[in-house]
């Protein structure tokens, strides 16, 4: 039998699966034959098959460079599942437990073992792999090697010894994202320069992208999940400790079960809120970006960001977090003025080199011109990572559903700009704001504001109009915060172009949507396949849930990893009656047939 006959055969055999999708063949035929790749696929997209059906073909143990031990034990609880012999070496292991892996990889014993990458470099694990037979070495979220990027992680730049210590040993990296810089910078430090390079698209057609203006970022939010998520799993994003656990405390309150996690939040406690949020349905998580690579939930259904990300590439990283299983999804943000002025003091108050606030201010200029976009989102998105999309308008981002008005907004920002200047640069948009609408506040006379010349020339556009004014002039680079911390706005020396007329600014006008607009196109997006279910369909969906969320308690892993909600609605849709129809359910491979086929038969026969 040829290798990727074999291929195919693990795939339907072991996975459940009866075809490769997108570039996961090449991909496997290239590394199984003893080549080095670097992969980038979008999440959900199947990496984890391009390392581990070649591991299956090849002889020997293929060693999994993994950052975090939740993926870990994960991956592998889901490789037991499937019949795959796979183990782990992590620091949440005894001492005789890491013993005994350890002489599993010299015996034979396993055809894949995860490890973390501080482990790997260690001298004695090095020296365990020269005794090891391998197959491969696989490096997960390979952009953890940028130091440019949102995931650094130092141990990743001495993974280039792999290289040096086994040159015949194959080697696949992967990652779900990385622009045309951190995609050099993977291959330069990783020693892949000889290393065929596969780009899967970007697009993950499933996420609705929505961005609105930010007024009353938590009501925004609760509204957003009661409107359109209620009872649906998700992941809620801020950029502090303290906002995660005052907004974890605010949900929970407003009646959504909320979970909080950071990583100033004890080991315990953290690891029994990642358990539950995986494990048990309808969770929420609220998080800094602490949480998330790596996390396998195929049901999360929306991904909200309470503050501004720093990169376009964070963005699509966490964003991807929501709908791994195919089905509709939406990745939802509030972004105000406040996001760009603290961003920018960030990058200018760090005391890092000028490149890096260079690299930083570019990456961050790019996802603020995603964020104003007035053409669809995802043609912008796909632009970053170099890809062209398919048409000039998804149709599935709030863009595309209901596009903003584009005016010509050159005087509001000429007299947006010389108030910021006759003020002396020191104040922070409200003032502003009441400065230019002729307010006559106590403020206002006491630093004699009412006898500027730009006093009351704003009157023409209320206070939300001209809050989106200065957002817009501070994602421009037009204004920018002081580094000290006050929001003071000051002009930049690109303003000067606009002040004196050389220059035109066009800026977005975004519509007020109606409310029951808004939730009807939100239903709309949840006419998939779980939503079509007829009463006896529906009561069949729920029994098959119950089945999986108990036999998951008793194997102790997340019911996900017994079967995702993709096979149960099959499950429902092809009713299969006997061993050999049920063996053709996308999902059921042959140990989980063993397993699982009795009982999942009881059921649907029960219900037929």
């Amino acid at each position: 039998m040829s290798m990727m006959l074999r291929a195919h055969a693990l795939l339907k055999d072991i996975f459940g699966y009866p075809a490769f999708r997108g570039r996961q063949a090449e991909v496997i035929a290239h590394v199984a034959g003893g080549g080095d790749c670097l992969v980038l696929m979008p999440t959900g997209g199947g990496k984890s098959l391009c390392y581990q059906i070649p591991a299956l073909l090849r002889g020997g143990v293929a060693v999994v460079v993994s950052p975090l031990i939740a993926l870990m034990r994960d991956q592998v609880a889901a490789l037991h599942e499937a019949g795959v012999r796979a183990a782990f070496l992590n620091s949440s292991l005894s001492q005789m437990e890491a013993a005994a892996v350890e002489r599993g990889m010299l015996t034979g014993k396993y055809d894949l073992v995860y490890v973390a990458p501080e482990r790997l470099l260690t001298p004695r694990f090095l020296d365990l792999l020269v005794r090891t037979p391998l197959s491969l070495f696989a490096i997960d979220e390979a952009h953890c090697v940028s130091q440019w990027g949102h995931d650094f992680r130092p141990e990743y730049i001495q993974l280039s010894i792999l290289h040096e210590r086994f040159p015949n040993v194959p080697r696949i990296a992967l990652t779900a994202t990385a622009d045309g810089v951190t995609r050099k910078e993977i291959i330069e430090r990783l020693g892949l320069d000889d290393a065929r390079v596969f780009v899967s698209s970007f697009d993950r057609p499933n996420i609705r992208y929505r961005i609105v203006d930010k007024a009353n970022g938590k009501a925004q939010l609760l509204a957003f999940i009661r409107a359109e998520h209620d009872g649906d799993a998700g992941i809620v994003y801020c950029l502090s400790r303290k906002k995660v656990e005052e907004t974890a405390a605010w949900l929970v309150d407003k009646g959504v079960r909320a979970l909080a996690y950071h990583a100033g939040i004890s080991v315990p406690e953290r690891n029994r809120n990642q358990e539950k949020f995986l494990r048990d349905d309808g969770i929420v998580m609220v998080a800094t970006i602490a949480f998330g690579m790596g996390i396998d939930k195929p049901d999360v259904r929306f991904v909200a960001h309470l503050d501004l990300p720093k990169s376009v590439e964070g963005y699509y990283q966490e964003t991807g977090r929501a709908g791994r299983d195919g089905q509709a999804a939406d990745a939802w943000m509030a972004y105000g003025l406040g996001d760009v002025v603290q961003q920018r003091r960030m990058i200018e108050g760090s005391g890092a080199e000028a490149q890096f606030k260079r690299v930083a201010s570019a990456k961050l200029d790019a996802l603020l011109a995603l964020c104003e976009a007035t053409a669809c989102r995802r043609v912008r998105l796909l632009d970053y990572f170099g890809e062209v999309a398919a048409s000039t308008a998804c149709g599935n981002c709030d863009v595309c559903l209901d596009p903003p008005q584009v005016w010509d907004g050159t005087v509001a920002a000429q007299k947006a700009l010389s108030c910021a200047y006759r003020t002396g640069q020191r104040f922070g948009a409200g003032h502003l704001i009441d400065v230019l609408r002729g307010n006559d506040t106590g403020r206002m006379r006491q630093w004699g504001h009412d006898k500027v010349s730009t006093f009351g020339i704003g009157k023409e556009l209320d206070e939300n109009a001209w809050r989106a004014v200065f957002r817009q002039l501070a994602a421009l680079g037009l204004l920018t915060a002081d580094g000290e911390g006050h929001g003071s706005l000051r002009l930049t020396p690109a303003s000067r172009a606009v002040l004196n007329g050389s220059q035109t600014v066009f800026l977005r006008l975004q519509p007020e949507r109606k409310k029951t607009a808004a939730k009807a196109t939100a239903t709309a997006a949840r006419e998939d396949k779980f939503a079509t279910f007829d009463p006896a369909a529906r009561t069949l969906w729920e029994q098959l849930r119950t089945w999986r969320a108990e036999a998951a308690k008793k194997h102790g892993i997340p019911a996900y990893v017994v079967f995702h909600d993709t096979t149960l609605a099959e499950l429902v849709r092809l009713r299969p009656r006997t061993q050999n129809e049920l063996r053709q359910v996308p999902g059921i491979g042959v140990h989980k047939l063993k397993s699982y086929g009795d009982s999942l038969l009881e059921i649907l026969r029960y219900q037929g």
